[in-house]
């Protein structure tokens, strides 16, 4: 049609390629030929007919978040004659009918970040990853710092909840390792940080989360409760941070790890890795930080425990036992999220592992044995129901010969054995040698010999060899001056 503005139809239809006739035929009629077909209609009834509009639409109406599947299966319970195929094309008739009908749908306003205005701390679980501690499955999560704009990050293994413990310490180390404190931080709903009764950040926040950001100048802000793509530049983050770890611990050939202090340490060097590749980046948004404080604040708990006549108290519902000394007092102790601090009076007296209770009912235990062995050892009988005795034996070799004993000699000389294995233990510091040795007794098919044992690793003192020093008389000396003076 432009060839023909200015050349004759044939000419026209000779440069386009198209025959004379063609030509003739596109110029009384240039309606292209797909746009003369009619629409096709449907070759078969309409499965859905008088059942979409009268049924299937108020479903929607009533609730717009109901899926397509839920309203398949109902539609099968009140039309059992209908065909099981017609699932497919209910599904589009609901997505189109959304799509026209459908209530608006939530915007996502994507954000420019800027350097030094906000950190961000969130909690992320990490037991899908399967990771162990000596053999046993380690239930934790890990607490995740991040600045958006350079993509700094810092993690630390949390092994109880998402409690201000561990909030407080989280971050005080996340700032400290980043050497400076950005003008916002920003969680979600924390219960560490918020009491999540009021929408107001200001009436909501709790005193002691008020008094950790202001120690740092930081201004403290939450996203919306339910909301969590709010704070989706460290959710994404989660799944890039576990995504990592879940790598390092394929190309390391093991889940498992001596302990947990080893475990933090690989987490530790994944995330330096991590900040290594934005160095540049990391260091310019540092020039924009606010200046730490001289030191750091409080990161842990305070409270007091009674220790009663079991040489222990519960604390956050978990036994301990403390050395029998103490029954009687009152001790000052500081929660931190893996350990107590106990304190008499001012003084730092002892410090012991922390576990957690889980929402299992089964009673957790912390309890050393050296703790209570003097006086297991005249009550031997205690040890056959003491509540917790699983716990009280320090190696599984411990445990293990207990039950042996019991099954071959009886209750009484089976507690007695454990008993007295115990406190040669205790006695000569020998907990680990000596559970060797239970090891090959009861791998051979016998008991340990408390006697041999006793040999090996407390043998009875020798008898001191007397000593006669004989004097020299004094004259001896005299003589030698007068030898010396001679020569």
């Amino acid at each position: 049609m432009n060839h023909r503005k200015t050349q004759s139809t044939e000419a026209a239809a000779a440069k386009a390629g198209f025959s004379t006739a063609t030509g003739y035929r596109i110029q009384q009629d240039p309606t292209l030929p797909s746009q003369k077909k009619a629409p096709r209609g449907r070759r078969r009834p309409d499965p859905l007919a008088g059942i979409f509009d009268e049924e299937v639409v108020p479903m929607l109406e009533g609730d717009s978040d109901i899926r397509a599947v839920g309203v398949f299966q109902e539609l099968m319970r009140r039309h059992p004659d209908l065909d099981p195929g017609i699932r497919r094309t209910l599904e589009r008739r609901i997505r189109d009918w959304r799509v026209l009908h459908g209530p608006d749908r939530e915007v996502i306003f994507r954000q420019t970040h800027t350097p030094g205005r906000t950190g961000l701390s969130d909690f992320t679980s990490m037991n899908a990853l399967g990771v162990t501690v000596a053999g046993q499955p380690l239930d934790h999560r890990l607490y995740h710092f991040r600045l958006p704009w350079s993509g700094f990050r810092h993690a630390e293994v949390v092994l109880g909840g998402e409690s201000f413990t561990a909030l407080a310490t989280g971050l005080q180390a996340a700032l400290w390792s980043l050497g400076g404190a950005p003008a916002d931080h920003r969680t979600d709903s924390l219960s560490a940080g918020f009491r999540n009764r009021c929408k107001d950040d200001a009436e909501d926040m709790t005193e002691r989360y008020r008094l950790l950001c202001r120690h740092y100048g930081m201004v403290p802000s939450r996203n919306n409760r339910g909301v969590a793509h709010e704070n989706g530049a460290i959710e994404s983050a989660h799944g890039h941070l576990k995504r990592e770890v879940a790598d390092a611990l394929a190309l390391r050939g093991s889940k498992d790890f001596a302990d947990i202090d080893a475990y933090r340490a690989f987490v530790a060097e994944i995330v330096g890795r991590s900040n290594a590749r934005r160095s540049g980046r990391i260091k310019a948004e540092r020039e924009t930080l606010k200046d730490l404080p001289p030191m750091r604040t409080t990161d842990y708990e305070e409270t007091s425990v009674d220790v009663t006549s079991s040489s222990g108290f519960i604390l956050k519902r978990v036994f301990y036992t403390v050395p029998s000394r103490l029954i009687g007092h009152r001790l000052g102790v500081r929660l931190y999220d893996d350990r107590l601090e106990l304190y008499v009076g001012t003084v730092h007296h002892l410090t012991l592992p922390r576990k957690h209770k889980g929402a299992s009912t089964k009673a957790v235990h912390v309890v050393n044995y050296r703790h209570v062995i003097h006086s297991l050892k005249t009550k031997p009988m205690a040890l056959m129901n003491l509540v917790y005795r699983d716990e009280l034996f320090p190696r599984d070799a411990y445990r293990r010969c207990f039950e042996t004993a019991v099954a071959r000699l009886g209750e009484r000389a089976g507690c007695r054995l454990a008993v007295k294995l115990l406190a040669l233990a205790h006695e000569e510091n020998c907990e680990a040698a000596l559970a060797a040795e239970i090891d090959g007794r009861l791998a051979a098919g016998k008991l340990p010999d408390l006697d041999a044992l006793k040999a090996r690793f407390a043998p009875e003192p020798g008898a001191m060899p007397e000593v006669h020093v004989i004097r020299a008389p004094l004259a001896g000396y005299g003589d030698l001056l007068r030898m010396g003076g001679a020569s």
